[in-house]
C-alpha cells in the first residue's frame, strides 16, 4: 500500500461516526448491513450517514451491493489487511520476534466456529 492510499484510509476512520460504522460492518461479515439498518443502529440521519457510506467507500474500506430496493454495505476485510501490513512491514528492523506479542494479540479476536469435539 502506498503512503497516500494509507492516508486515505486514516482519514476516512479519523471521524467517529465512519469508525463506529466500520467497526460495525466488521462485526456484521460476511452478511453486512444494509444502509438504513446502519444509520438506525447509529442513530444517525440517514442522508448523514450516506455521506458517510461514500467517504468509506472511496478510502476502499468498505463495498455496496443492491439488494432489491436495499444496498448492502460489507467491509473489504483485505483493506485491514493491506493497512495492518502497512504499519508493520518496518515492525522491529527485521527481528520478527519483537512483534510476536503484536501477532498475537489478533489471534484470539477471530477464534475459530469449527465444532469442538467433546
Amino acid at each position: 500500500m502506498e503512503s497516500k492510499h494509507a492516508i486515505d484510509v486514516f482519514a476516512a476512520l479519523s471521524q467517529g461516526t465512519r469508525l463506529d460504522t466500520f467497526r460495525l460492518l466488521m462485526e456484521h461479515e460476511p452478511d453486512g448491513l444494509a444502509a438504513g439498518e446502519i444509520a438506525r443502529r447509529l442513530e444517525v440521519p440517514q442522508n448523514t450517514m450516506s455521506t458517510h457510506l461514500a467517504i468509506l467507500t472511496r478510502a476502499g474500506l468498505i463495498e455496496a451491493e443492491r439488494h432489491s430496493r436495499s444496498i448492502v454495505y460489507r467491509a473489504v476485510v483485505d483493506r485491514v489487511r493491506e493497512i495492518t501490513s502497512f504499519l508493520v512491514q518496518d515492525c522491529c528492523g527485521g527481528r520478527p520476534e519483537l512483534c510476536e506479542p503484536l501477532v498475537a494479540e489478533f489471534t484470539p479476536c477471530c477464534p475459530s466456529k469449527e465444532p469442538r469435539h467433546v
